[in-house]
């Protein structure tokens, strides 16, 4: 007899239908799994006979044929044990289910021995995807249900073993579907609440984190160790805007395809991913044999931060100056390609020269001009062009440590006028923000008066700025100005926006 189940898979966080079909004819006792399966379907067999053996099933002695169709769609993973098992249990008879019920049903889930269903990773873009597809329904481990659950339109039932599952298919026991309880888990910040209050002194450095998190601009902290860089980066998600349902939706599709999903199934605040300077560019970026999202993906929506970038290989770097500029990655393979959505707010940190203390007011750099021009040429022009703002981070007083009140402007207070500025952008800009600003759009919307323009024509030729950097510079300008309530870029807008163009302004003194 034959039947046909219905799954799906994902390649990168696209989900694709998969159909399982199962036929069981008259013939030497064996098992097929056809349709260009992986190693680990393959396996399917072991783990399905031995489940439903130990489940108290019996299968027939019969030639067992199982089709994975599309036969050219490359499929991977344990996903299929649970459709497998499903269309078994219907083709042999065992389970009498009706057509309409089958052909409405999305069937995901790995068998352990025993007949146990365990979770699988990337049940939330199935899930997102499954109305698309014509189901209503889900039927998954109990251990994805919640996160499947996020998905309102799609009916999820949770199920954790094949006994449990073929009691519910008899009518025999009763499963609810999945609640979505969002708003059940806690979205609050952690108990350790960081904040920028406890940043002692840097007001330049909070203000152009003010200004990065407010218009999306990558920033980078020059300055030499122990000076508060890191720490400073490691707020910034503090003063961002709260993430959007879409944005809850989008960073949590990511992070359930590469497994990232653990006891709370939603991503509600903004990730931070701090990868050590040892990683491969792979890691950075994704890819690998399954192709995986990368930290820049994991960042998705919030902060990649990268400390010590002069650290990193510099293959690692200038790959991420295309990401930077579209906000995804396309990673592609002999068959087939994956585009991981990568909008990061990207936070770099450097020393000024080897030792660290080029710019160190207490301690005397002991590096040689040439030391210091080798340590910076390994960021590229090209690269660097790509950052917004370039910020001096100096080292502290012992007056700025002991004075509790100076300076320790709280995340709140400086969210005050993010919120504004973000708001004005979302209705002027079409929900963009200023650092996404399409090059059609800037010169409508980054309107100078005559003096901020004279300011902007001697930077741009005393500075050598490329395109892309002067664009750079009008967009900061821009969310200065929307900062500071002003329809208008006025010219003390241009001045802070040029204060944080640092290392240009090294450049031009060395000139």
């Amino acid at each position: 007899m034959h039947t046909k189940i219905y799954s799906a898979t994902t390649i990168g966080i696209e989900t694709y239908l998969v159909d399982v079909e199962v036929d069981i004819s008259y013939g030497l006792l064996n098992f097929f799994i056809v349709g260009l399966p992986d190693a680990a379907i393959k396996e399917s067999r072991q783990r399905v006979v031995t489940a439903l053996k130990n489940s108290s099933i019996k299968l027939p002695e019969k030639k067992i044929t199982v089709n994975l169709a599309p036969a050219d769609l490359k499929k991977e993973g344990t996903l299929f044990d649970l459709p497998i098992a499903m269309g078994i249990l219907v083709a042999s008879q065992i389970v009498q289910v009706d057509a309409q019920f089958l052909e409405e049903t999305l069937f995901l889930g790995e068998l352990s021995l025993d007949g146990t269903i365990k979770p699988i990773k990337g049940i939330l873009p199935v899930a997102y995807d499954a109305r698309t597809f014509g189901k209503k329904r889900l039927i998954i481990p109990k251990e994805n249900a919640q996160e499947a659950a996020l998905i309102k339109q799609v009916e999820v039932i949770g199920v954790s073993n094949l006994v449990e599952l073929i009691g519910f298919l008899r009518k025999e026991i009763i499963l609810s579907p999945e609640k979505s309880c969002i708003e059940d888990f806690d979205t609050a910040t952690d108990e350790h609440k960081i904040d920028f209050s406890q940043v002692k002194g840097q007001p330049m450095a909070k203000r152009a984190l003010q200004i990065a998190a407010a218009g999306k601009h990558n920033i980078l902290f020059v300055g030499s160790p122990g000076s508060g860089k890191t720490m400073l980066a490691s707020r910034l998600p503090t003063i961002m805007p709260p993430m959007s349902f879409d944005e809850i939706l989008e960073t949590s599709k990511i992070y359930s395809v590469s497994g990232k999903i653990h006891n709370n199934p939603f991503i509600f605040k903004r990730p931070f991913r701090n990868p050590h300077h040892t990683i491969s560019s792979v890691g950075l970026v994704g890819g690998g044999s399954s192709a995986q999202p990368g930290e820049i993906s994991l960042a998705h929506n919030g902060v990649l931060f990268l400390d010590e970038m002069t650290e990193f290989k510099k293959d690692c770097l200038e790959i991420l100056r295309q990401p930077l500029e579209e906000r995804s990655i396309l990673i592609s393979r002999a068959h087939y390609s994956v585009k991981f959505p990568a909008a990061f707010l990207l936070v770099a940190a450097l020393n000024p020269c080897p030792c660290g203390f080029a710019l160190d007011k207490k301690r005397q750099c002991i590096c040689q001009p040439n030391q210091v021009t080798k340590y910076l040429s390994k960021l590229s022009g090209p690269f660097l062009d790509r950052i917004d703002l370039q910020v001096s981070v100096g080292s502290i007083n012992y007056d700025n440590i002991i004075e509790t009140k100076i300076n320790e402007i709280s995340s709140a207070e400086l969210y005050s006028k993010i919120k504004i500025a973000v708001d004005t952008q979302k209705a002027r800009n079409n929900n963009a923000f200023n650092a996404y600003l399409p090059i059609d759009k800037i010169g409508s919307i980054c309107v100078l008066t005559d003096g901020a323009q004279a300011i902007m024509k001697q930077a741009f030729e005393k500075l050598h700025l490329t395109m892309r950097g002067y664009h750079k510079l009008l967009k900061v300008s821009r969310t200065i100005a929307d900062l500071e309530s002003s329809d208008l870029i006025m010219e003390e807008h241009v001045k802070e926006a040029l204060m944080y163009r640092f290392l240009d302004q090294i450049v031009e003194k060395k000139s």
